[in-house]
């Protein structure tokens, strides 16, 4: 997807990591020994840069921005259930959200904030101004249901949308799963993203046809992006270093090409999973049997065959006792593209927190989310993974849903427009 800058927010340019040094080295009234070299690495590393001004499209003749976008810092996903059958209803809804994301990602309010009458309803809820796009992208998804005889739509279904099947990980609770449909706001700023899911939930109300379902506020992204450095989960450990980024891999693994109707060409399967994480126990653990667990050193990230982050995984070499390395039960191992007949996914996860639980517990996780060409690629990696990962001990899958995520719609149209046209 093109991106450009905002015009008004061209000094909204800033680096934390140098920013940081230079107060440091101000309160300490000391040099900062190799300055040179680290704005260097802030200079080419966009992980430790964020561009307020930067926007996306979300018109175009491909895929929806959000998904091989590289991940913004902060999430806002949530989802719908419909409240009325009657396809028309289903269709406004998706061309007012479809106008709307598309100001939205320009950094555009959907209307006036402060009504010239007293009587006046703000048409938009106002938080972002000034804010800038802030790289926000909102992609949208439909779930199972809309492509049932209960809208009428059952003959666009697409080829392998379906319910996921029940996996060995499912813990699954009916308030946090499923859902009609899905919208996933990714920006670098978090009142950017909140600001658009309000704004659309709001149309959403609006139009009598959806009420939201489940939601979750993520922080930190937890996968990679092309050119980004790898982020960490909430148990400390670098997350995505194996993500795919590379355009012929995303081809090959997450955009549909079935041959199938031409406006599905270019969507995909979206997974999403909110996984609890058992805070207490995971940090009373040892390090070295956290390292065990994923299969990698905590600091470096390095596999445990190896000594640098993006070493290839050994899963055959053993130690001195004869015992493999990097352990069979290893995330890494279990999860790895080697291990499962060459099949990958899109990771674009992120950290969350619902802050603490009924038993005064850190309440937190992960929100994964995946892209695939075939939801069955996510299927048969979590099967193994929920069956032998020795993570389990200290997660939870407690959410779930699947939505298939149509491609971008064309200026003047809107998402998922060739359903309704017959």
């Amino acid at each position: 997807m093109s991106s450009k800058q905002h015009p008004a927010r061209e000094a909204g340019v800033f680096s934390r990591r140098n920013l940081l040094k230079g107060a440091v080295a101000s309160a300490l009234a000391i040099p900062m020994v190799g300055s040179a070299h680290n704005k260097t690495v802030a200079d080419n590393d966009p992980e430790d840069k964020v561009d307020l001004s930067q926007e996306h499209a979300f018109y175009g003749t491909a895929e929806q921005a959000g998904i091989a976008t590289p991940p913004q810092r902060y999430i806002m996903y949530m989802t719908f259930d419909m409240t009325s059958t009657n396809p028309r209803d289903l269709q406004v809804l998706l061309a007012r959200w479809s106008s709307a994301i598309a100001q939205l990602m320009k950094g555009e309010t959907l209307g006036q904030v402060e009504p010239i009458r007293d009587s006046g309803v703000g048409a938009d809820t106002g938080e972002a101004l000034d804010l800038g796009p802030a790289s926000l992208t909102v992609t949208v998804g439909l779930g199972p249901r809309i492509f049932t005889d209960a809208f009428g739509l059952a003959k666009y279904k697409p080829a392998l949308m379906r319910e996921l099947v029940q996996l060995p990980s499912d813990n699954l609770k009916a308030e946090l799963t499923g859902g009609d449909l899905s919208l996933q706001a990714c920006a670098d700023d978090p009142q950017v993203a909140y600001h658009a899911i309000r704004n659309l939930t709001r149309i959403a109300k609006d139009t009598g046809a959806a009420e939201t379902r489940w939601s979750v506020l993520g922080f930190g992204r937890a996968s990679a992006g092309k050119g980004q450095s790898t982020p960490r989960n909430l148990f400390g450990f670098k997350d995505g270093t194996r993500n795919i980024t590379e355009k012929d891999d995303i081809d090959k693994f997450v955009w549909i090409d079935d041959g199938g109707p031409a406006w599905q060409q270019r969507g995909s399967y979206q997974v999403v999973r909110k996984i609890m994480m058992r805070m207490e126990n995971w940090d009373t653990d040892r390090v070295s049997d956290q390292n065990n667990i994923f299969g990698r050193h905590k600091v470096s990230g390095a596999p445990l065959s190896g000594t640098k982050e993006f070493d290839t995984p050994d899963f055959t070499k053993k130690d001195e006792s004869g015992n493999l390395v990097i352990p069979a039960t290893a995330h890494i191992s279990l999860a790895a593209h080697e291990n499962n007949n060459g099949i990958r996914i899109l990771r674009r996860s992120y950290n969350f927190t619902d802050g603490l639980n009924n038993e005064g517990m850190l309440s937190a996780g992960l929100l994964f989310i995946s892209y695939q060409k075939d939801p069955a690629h996510f299927e048969t990696l979590q099967a193994k993974l929920g069956a032998s990962d020795a993570m389990n001990e200290y997660i939870s899958h407690v959410g779930s849903g699947i939505f298939f995520v149509p491609p971008a719609p064309k200026e003047g149209s809107y998402i998922g427009a060739e359903m309704f046209e017959a």
